[in-house]
């Protein structure tokens, strides 16, 4: 039995025979081209297919992994249009002479090596990503085709690093899982693997050779383990593990079909977080008491243009008929910071997490404002809507907010549309400022729902996107628990229910506290639904 030792990604135990994972290569070789400038056009057309590509991967991923695991395919489109890369590339071809494949493979390499030079442990990773986007323009210079994700099967796959482009296309019901030398938890590849729900361990450090092939291995997610040709006491051993796992997943499938409690009686409300109407299936399996965030931005992303008022009512209203009378909290547009659109023409921000964003957006241009409010409040009359406005930082706002609903559904009256007349408006309490005088706020609105994501990231002014500081990102900090406790004070002082929608409403050794504070409702990712009622079942609030 060979025992190797890697860093575990999914808490999972898979068995089967280990497939090695062949990409097509293609023809990287160095030649002297004559036509320069054609050679570089030729370049420039697999760049542009790729990014193409790129942007399917992405749209596809927001159905299959939600908005925040998609974003790296936009980071890859972003990647191939980097000058330094394009630049690098078409110096070669010019001054070299070089063909484009050579070009590309030579630039790729150097950037790498430049990303795994760094001592920062994100930026590292991106030599992956250099990597991954390039081998994307090979594979189109060298006539476009692509790996065959078919060929694996009940297998487990070895490979020397996945990218999310490979993970995204395996067969999650044919493939097992799967075992790479290189990569890190906190890769792009781990993250997609994580939010499939993959066993998988990866950097064991260890580049297996092709003997192995074909032999029979055990993935014990839950160690970063992996054993080739295991004995009869491992495999049994690993069983046992397997069958304790599964019987912990029946124990949290009876909580479908219930209403949460805390252990002395307390109703809490756990909700789930939409990223589309992909997330649906989720929701529905893991039995999430009502959407506590349907974020409304991919109806923008999937789109060339403002989608119409047609569009986005068409989607608000499968999503509510679908819910079947239970609560679907959707947050109006929230586009700006690191979600950018290219048709909105937002100018050019030096600090855009502090700029032209979400509410800012919306009150500065109310047409648009009044299109995805009037697709709302139509879609209200099927089911129990709930509108929220994000990124609020004043009273002024909400009112402002609250007269252009208003105006909207004065016209739909005058036009004999019928619509939810008694429809709960809330805001989110992503800021500090929001927080602070939650006590004015809550006289102004149904519920409050908390981002914990935001909040954090202006309370302690660290951008979350940058994975560098990430030593000093504390989620748990005082400040933004004392802010949340106060926000869940003054709300109920006014009457009003408090939420908490952010990734601290996942966090489990943050439950108790939250349910002590008082908080109502929790949204969450919809794998973490019954894990969260499981755990608030066991809290008793009169102890």
């Amino acid at each position: 039995m060979l025992v190797i030792q890697g860093k575990q990604v999914f808490p999972a135990i898979a068995t089967g025979p280990l497939a090695f994972f062949r990409r097509n290569t293609g023809f990287t070789a160095l030649c002297h081209i004559k036509d320069t400038e054609a050679e570089v056009q030729r370049f420039q057309t697999a760049r542009k297919i790729s990014i193409e590509q790129l942007r399917s991967l992405y749209a596809r991923a927001l159905g299959r992994i939600g908005e925040t695991e998609a974003a790296i395919f936009e980071v890859h489109q972003i990647m191939l249009d980097d000058n330094d890369y394009i630049e690098g590339i078409e110096r070669l071809i010019r001054n070299e002479k070089m063909n484009a494949e050579a070009a590309v493979e030579q630039v790729a390499q150097q950037f790498a090596e430049m990303f795994r030079s760094m001592s920062d442990a994100y930026m590292q990773e991106r030599a992956v990503d250099i990597l991954d986007i390039s081998r994307r323009v090979q594979g189109q210079l060298n006539g476009g085709k692509r790996d065959d994700f078919s060929a694996y099967s009940g297998t487990i796959l070895v490979a020397d690093d996945l990218s999310p482009g490979e993970i995204l296309q395996l067969d999650t019901n044919k493939v097992l899982g799967f075992v790479t030398s290189c990569g890190s938890t906190s890769s792009h590849a781990a993250i997609l693997a994580r939010t499939l729900s993959m066993p998988a361990v990866v950097n064991t450090g260890l580049a297996l050779s092709a003997d192995v092939e074909g032999k029979l291995a055990i993935i014990d997610g839950f160690t970063g383990t992996v054993y080739i040709d295991p004995d009869h006491a491992t495999m049994a051993a690993m069983k046992k593990k397997q069958d304790e796992a599964v019987i912990h997943k029946k124990y949290l499938d009876t909580f479908c079909g219930k209403k949460t409690y805390t252990a002395d009686g307390k109703r809490i409300n756990v909700f789930a977080n939409v990223d589309n109407l992909g997330n649906l299936s989720q929701i529905i399996a893991n039995d999430a008491e009502g959407i506590g965030l349907f974020r409304s931005e991919f109806l923008y992303f999937e789109n060339t243009g403002y989608p119409s008022e047609e569009q986005q009512f068409v989607v608000y209203k499968k999503i509510t008929e679908m819910m079947q009378g239970k609560t679907v909290i959707i947050r109006t547009l929230d586009i700006g910071a690191d979600k950018k659109v290219d048709y909105f023409d937002l100018k050019k921000e030096e600090n855009p997490a502090m700029g032209m964003r979400a509410i800012r957006i919306c009150l500065t241009r109310p047409e648009l404002f009044k299109t995805q409010l009037r697709a709302l409040c139509r879609a209200s009359a099927y089911g129990k809507i709930a509108v929220m406005f994000p990124l609020i930082i004043s009273v002024d706002e909400v009112r402002r907010s609250r007269i252009l609903l208003s105006q909207v559904q004065d016209e739909l009256r005058q036009q004999k549309i019928p619509f939810d007349k008694e429809m709960q408006v809330g805001i989110m309490i992503e800021t500090p400022a929001a927080a602070i005088i939650s006590d004015e706020l809550a006289k102004e609105v149904d519920f409050f729902s908390i981002g914990s994501n935001d909040l954090t990231q202006y309370t302690l002014a660290i951008d979350r996107q940058q994975s560098d500081l990430d030593e000093f990102f504390d989620p748990h900090h005082p400040a933004v628990l004392r802010l949340i406790d106060m926000t869940v004070k003054n709300g109920h002082k006014e009457g009003i229910w408090v939420g908490i929608c952010g990734e601290l409403g996942a966090d489990l050794s943050l439950a108790e506290t939250f349910l002590r504070m008082g908080v109502d409702e929790f949204s969450v990712n919809p794998p973490s639904v019954l894990s969260l009622r499981e755990k608030i079942s066991s809290v008793d609030l009169s102890k």
